[in-house]
């Protein structure tokens, strides 16, 4: 089974809201959900991008796989470089 960590959509139109969330990469993307780790707000002007980082670390550690989006977001808040920084 491989596992990615990726963005799953529960808001309404035009107000978007995502939870970050580990799951089995062939799930459609509302599908079933392992663990959810955290989650982002685009709209809103306070801190938008809130993650458990270790749980974060714990799901990297094990080899699941972040997509781009989460990739960017994890470096933006220095999450990505300690996981590379620990390896």
């Amino acid at each position: 089974m491989s596992v990615k960590i990726r963005l799953q959509r529960v808001g309404t139109k035009k107000k978007p809201f995502y939870r970050v969330a580990a799951m089995d990469s062939r799930k459609k993307r509302d599908g079933d959900v392992i663990e959810y780790i955290g989650k982002y707000q685009p709209i809103i002007t306070e801190k938008q991008f809130v993650v458990d980082e270790e749980k974060v670390l714990k799901w990297l550690n094990q080899g699941a796989q972040p997509t781009d989006t989460i990739k960017e977001l994890l470096k933006k808040e220095g999450i990505w470089q300690k996981f590379i920084s620990a390896k």
